[in-house]
């Protein structure tokens, strides 16, 4: 089968020479086509990917949303097998793309996704994000409809058949998958497929990300409900969650105010996303996408580890 990586990107200058450096020491599946799906990048995002040989694609900023870049990516990718890849995540091993193609051995899977871990320069309580929804163990088919396309593939026929939904203002993956659920076909998850997510994110950013989410989240699920209850006990019970972890790992004071601020930004956007009503004007969107410029089917215990090769970056 094979194979076409889309990443989105805006300003990513910092990090998509890594990403693309990390494809290019890729042990098989060398001659991929690779797209980025820019929209108005005003740094040398651009230059770095076609230096690399990569096609680009541009859309609007105006027109931007994560499900309408997507499917532009989509319609000029050629590949049997669509891989979403962030444009500030890399690849640590040198058989991602192989693992993130293999559960498509099964005809009945029609999404696969592979695990995120942070960096030195992740906030403590995303990692601790990372650790709860992208564990060390794979499962080939998984009952609930998550993933997370920073690092998600998909058969090009079931996105011709359900391309994504281009109103939605985040969780555009987890509708995909939720539907994908409903008419019989598998999600399979391999740990194996690992990446490292970088998120370089200001305060006013984690509020932002997780209100954009609630938003679309409220309009996936209209009974949903998150009462201000709901923030505090969440926050609350979080931040002394990662405060017991942090001391556990001796990182306590590393991380003492960083923790707090995280929780309670998180899960006060989630609770003013809840509240949102109404429609996206121009200026709401600039602030969501351009906030600063315009049962887990385990491995046998007997199983030896892969032997993967790590992927050496400067």
């Amino acid at each position: 089968m094979t194979c076409s990586i889309i990443i989105r990107a805006f300003n990513e200058e910092a990090h998509i020479g890594k990403l693309l450096n990390g494809i290019k020491q890729q042990e098989t599946h060398t001659d991929l086509e690779v797209i980025l799906v820019d929209s108005g990048s005003k740094d040398k995002t651009v230059q770095i990917a076609e230096s690399y040989g990569t096609k680009i694609v541009r859309i609007r900023p105006e027109e931007f949303s994560f499900g309408r870049a997507l499917n532009l990516g989509c319609q000029h990718a050629s590949g049997d097998i669509l891989l979403f890849a962030s444009a500030h995540v890399y690849p640590v091993y040198t058989n991602w793309i192989d693992q993130m193609l293999k559960p498509f051995e099964d005809p009945k899977v029609a999404l696969s996704y592979g695990r995120q871990i942070g960096n030195h320069q992740s906030k403590y309580s995303e990692q601790q994000l990372f650790a709860k929804w992208f564990p060390a163990v794979s499962n080939y088919n998984q009952q609930i409809p998550f993933c997370n396309n920073a690092n998600t593939a998909i058969r090009r026929s079931l996105w011709e058949e359900l391309p994504y939904d281009e109103t939605l203002t985040g969780l555009e993956d987890l509708h995909w998958a939720s539907e994908i659920l409903q008419r019989g076909y598998r999600i399979a998850y391999d740990a194996d497929a690992t990446i490292v997510h970088v998120h370089e994110e200001t305060p006013r950013k984690v509020f932002n990300r997780y209100y954009r989410e609630a938003i679309a989240f409220k309009r996936l699920k209209p009974m949903a409900k998150f009462s201000l209850w709901d923030f505090a006990y969440l926050s609350v019970s979080n931040l002394m969650s990662d405060y017991v972890t942090a001391i556990q790992e001796r990182v306590f004071w590393k991380h003492i105010t960083e923790i707090p601020v995280f929780r309670i930004l998180q899960f006060w956007g989630t609770y003013q996303g809840y509240r949102f009503i109404g429609t996206l004007d121009r200026t709401l969107r600039e602030r969501f996408y351009y906030p600063n410029e315009v049962f887990r089917r385990e491995k046998p215990a007997t199983q030896e580890p892969l032997a993967m090769k790590q992927i050496a970056y400067e």
